[in-house]
């Protein structure tokens, strides 16, 4: 038994799923930008502060996603990102509206105007357990996906496919700024070539191969030197920014 990703029920479900992501980042940058009007913050960078936003970057991918050919793998992503937002909120607003913290008897001798105590809730504990204890490795997960993401994007785009080099240089640009904000995906980049490396490294490598290599990462740090975003809005969102909750 074998699923196909372009029936009409994986087709609807593909571009359900984009929507639901679009609609859910969309939110939160706009619950994000209009907090900052309302205090009156000066946005530093114009629109490269914009683009730097990590909610930013993906609320537009999602809709290239949606509106694009479809790349099942890219479900992948939004999908493992989706389970730690609904867990987040969940334990942090869905639990507590239907469930309120309950105050615990003040120990003896406490003093009138010691603060309140509550009952931790079972099972925002046991969700706050797995968050903590799975949200590295999911992120590096993440990072890896979009990773191979890129390489599943240039095979389709050396193959000539409709539209391929479009989305790989959309994409390009979007993984750049994952690069630059992301210490997951700088990890995986640092894993991948130290393997390339220690593969070209083997005496039976010919030296064309290890020059070839060479030459391929001084322009790939080139190019990422010159596409620095941060050099242009004084350093940009953080490698720890917050994501969709």
């Amino acid at each position: 038994m074998t699923f196909n990703f372009y029936t009409r029920w994986a087709r609807f479900s593909y571009r359900t799923t984009f929507i639901a992501a679009a609609a859910t980042y969309g939110i939160v940058v706009y619950k994000a930008y209009r907090a900052r009007a309302q205090a009156r913050s000066r946005q530093q960078g114009g629109m490269l502060a914009l683009a730097s936003d990590e909610n930013v970057q993906y609320l537009a991918m999602a809709l290239v996603w949606l509106f694009s050919r479809q790349v099942p793998l890219a479900i992948l992503p939004f999908s493992i990102y989706s389970i730690f937002h609904v867990a987040t909120y969940t334990r942090t607003n869905l639990i507590p509206t239907i469930q309120p913290p309950q105050q615990t008897a003040p120990a003896s001798g406490a003093s009138p105007s010691a603060k309140p105590t509550y009952k931790s809730n079972p099972i925002a504990d046991t969700i706050g357990k797995f968050v903590k204890q799975y949200y590295d490795l999911s992120m590096s997960a993440v990072a890896g996906l979009e990773i191979l993401l890129w390489f599943r994007l240039l095979i389709s785009a050396l193959m000539f496919a409709k539209g391929s080099w479009i989305m790989i240089v959309i994409y390009t640009v979007f993984f750049r700024a994952r690069y630059s904000q992301s210490s997951f995906v700088q990890g995986a980049i640092a894993q991948m070539t130290a393997r390339a490396d220690a593969m070209v490294a083997n005496q039976s490598t010919p030296p064309a191969v290890r020059q070839g290599w060479e030459t391929v990462k001084g322009l790939i740090r080139q190019g990422a030197d010159a596409t620095d975003v941060n050099r242009y809005v004084g350093g940009g969102a953080g490698s720890g920014g917050k994501k969709a909750q």
